[in-house]
């Protein structure tokens, strides 16, 4: 998502005390600036109307690796022609943000909005699919490209290792074994 002021989100509290919040800031009282997570998919070449239902409704794909739901959740927004950003939860540091964020341990987990949508049922997100007013059928231009998937949790960053750290440091063993195949970060639950 740009930094253009077109979609700013606003809350305004009225004399009266009622919040409203919009996509224009008021002239006449202060308004807040609602901060976004950053969590859109980028409205730059779509169709106006769709344009206008990512702005309110956005959509965000949590998966984990070699989830099937995981992988049926993303056919199925990719062919409704939803655009959706997809963050991955595979890491310890991802596992620990997401608990947090999504106050859940299930995947596939989906955001409509506001809306959280717990495990992947077509049924379900199809509906609230609808409710937001994505089109029945894809309206995406044909070239378009959904972005790639990205980790929740922001990389750890690694510190190069001191000559003097490296001397005493116990050699790695050879023979580590592997985690087995198909199996899901530690704390998250298919």
């Amino acid at each position: 998502m740009s930094g253009s002021s077109a979609w700013a989100l606003y809350k305004v509290v009225g004399p009266d005390g009622r919040i409203t919040y919009t996509d224009r800031p008021p002239s006449d009282r202060p308004a807040q600036t609602i901060q976004t997570n950053g969590a859109t998919a980028s409205t730059e070449g779509l169709p106006y109307e769709l344009q206008r239902v990512v702005s309110r409704y956005p959509v965000s794909l949590f998966t984990g690796p070699k989830c099937a739901s995981c992988d049926a959740a993303r056919q199925f927004l990719k062919e409704r022609g939803v655009p959706f950003v997809e963050k991955t939860v595979s890491t310890p540091d991802d596992v620990k943000a997401y608990t947090k964020q999504e106050a859940t341990d299930q995947l596939p987990t989906a955001r409509i909005g506001q809306k959280q949508l717990l495990g992947y049922s077509q049924t379900e997100w199809a509906s609230y699919i609808d409710a937001a007013g994505y089109p029945a059928k894809s309206a995406l231009p044909l070239n378009y490209r959904w972005p790639d998937a990205t980790p929740l949790a922001p990389p750890a960053e690694s510190k190069p290792a001191s000559p003097a750290s490296n001397r005493n440091a116990a050699p790695a063993p050879a023979d580590s074994p592997a985690p087995p195949a198909g199996s899901s970060p530690a704390g998250i639950r298919f």
